[in-house]
């Protein structure tokens, strides 16, 4: 509280480390902090010590309430002190923590700063796959879940089921649990290093973002919900077919050409002589040598001509609808390393869909196998690998790959395994009421 000097300048957010670290981790410290807080900010004139005492109060109050022992004192002290700006919203935070659980870790930078600058709001920004983003307002409890909704209401998306909030750093992309708290997320995936701090109090970009798309792909019909498809499905999905993940037809690759170059120009003809250099922006990369530059731009011409009248939104629509139609529509794709199937390319693609688990040839886009959510019993990752059990009648199968990205694959599929069975949960009781 700044009432006895420190041999080392520490950052707000290291002090608060120290302050309330312990204290979440071990309970019989909780109810010693509300103490220490309270009996500091007893018979003190000395303003700015006062003033850093509500500050932690505040930020004490939102991470665990005070033992039943203690809760009455801790009330009447904060019900005692209704001049002072912070007092009845440290005890609707209080109080607000008696029915919820306790955070697991101390205030994150965002909310040490929030409350030294006399705000009790907090706006966060959340980016979206179409290079846009938004300010979002989260408290010391909101939840995953909680944003995700207040983030599908803001949107008007016509719901928040399928949607996933992900913490992006300079070396993974990390999912982000719906259970847990927004601040304990952050903090417990990504604690900025030392280094980096004063990079970012140097003013350069934060390192860390967090990003909200589309994450589950069922019932995803185009058209359907226009704000999902302009924000989430089309810059999601068209990359993944630049990128040559899916099977396609010359005849698909035209018509689709069309499309992406009318999403690219809209009306304006004279980028017909832009085509050659714009290719690698509307055929899959692994096709462009499928034909000449010249007759790539002839193709395209024509297929764009055919398609005279539709807006830029429509054209977003119709490619979306059109590769709507291929098994491999939303899969997320993981490129690894296998050894445990000898007929297997050494290199295949996984893909993770609403059906399931495919493992498909790279060079050929063949599917080798398909297998089900409902016979994949266990999956686990670590820092260079992912590992599967497949069981069936006959026998069990462990596949193992090589890969960085093991904790992504892991977390897919366990949040499609526990989306089939929230579904199967939330039909068992109608089919039992008469049996």
């Amino acid at each position: 509280m700044g009432d006895y000097p420190i041999k080392h300048a520490r950052s707000a957010v290291e002090l608060t480390d120290q302050i309330f670290g312990p204290a979440t981790q071990h309970e019989a410290l909780k109810d010693e902090i509300y103490c220490q807080i309270m009996r500091q900010m007893t018979s003190n004139n000395n303003r700015l010590s006062m003033e850093r005492g509500w500050q932690l109060m505040w930020l004490c109050s939102g991470l665990f309430p005070p033992s039943k022992n203690l809760r009455r004192h801790t009330q009447r002290f904060l019900e005692s002190r209704h001049r002072d700006p912070l007092a009845a919203g440290c005890l609707q935070r209080m109080l607000g923590m008696l029915s919820v659980e306790p955070r697991q870790f101390p205030p994150h930078q965002v909310e040490v700063d929030a409350i030294q600058q006399n705000s009790s709001q907090i706006f966060h920004k959340v980016h979206f796959p179409a290079n846009t983003s938004d300010l979002f307002e989260v408290t010391s409890t909101t939840k995953i879940s909680g944003l995700r909704c207040s983030i599908a209401d803001q949107l008007s998306l016509s719901s928040a089921d399928g949607y996933g909030l992900y913490l992006k750093t300079p070396n993974k992309v990390l999912s982000l649990d719906d259970q847990k708290y927004f601040f304990d997320s952050l903090r417990q995936n990504y604690d900025i290093p030392k280094k980096v701090k004063r990079m970012k109090e140097a003013g350069n970009a934060s390192p860390m973002i967090v990003m909200f798309q589309r994450k589950l792909w069922f019932n995803v019909i185009p058209g359907k919900d226009l704000v999902a498809d302009f924000t989430f499905h089309f810059p999601q999905e068209m990359p993944k077919y630049l990128r040559g993940y899916h099977s396609c037809t010359r005849e698909d690759m035209i018509n689709l050409a069309g499309l992406l170059f009318r999403v690219k120009v809209d009306s304006d003809r004279s980028e017909f002589v832009m085509i050659p250099r714009m290719l690698k922006d509307l055929v899959p990369a692994d096709q462009l040598k499928l034909m000449s530059p010249d007759e790539w731009k002839k193709q395209i011409i024509s297929s764009y001509n055919r398609q005279s009248g539709i807006t830029v939104k429509e054209a977003k629509v119709a490619f979306l609808r059109y590769i709507s139609r291929w098994p491999t529509f939303g899969c997320a794709f993981f490129e690894v390393k296998q050894t445990y199937e000898p007929s297997y390319p050494s290199t295949v693609w996984l893909s993770i869909s609403k059906q399931g688990v495919n493992l498909i040839n790279p060079k050929t886009k063949e599917l080798l196998v398909m297998h089900p959510f409902s016979r994949i019993t266990n999956s686990h990752s670590g820092s260079a690998f992912f590992q599967m059990t497949i069981s069936n009648p006959v026998r069990r199968n462990t596949i193992t790959c090589e890969t960085v990205k093991g904790h992504m694959m892991e977390d897919l599929i366990k949040s499609y395994i526990s989306m089939y069975e929230r579904e199967r949960r939330a039909f068992q009781p109608r089919n039992n009421m008469f049996s």
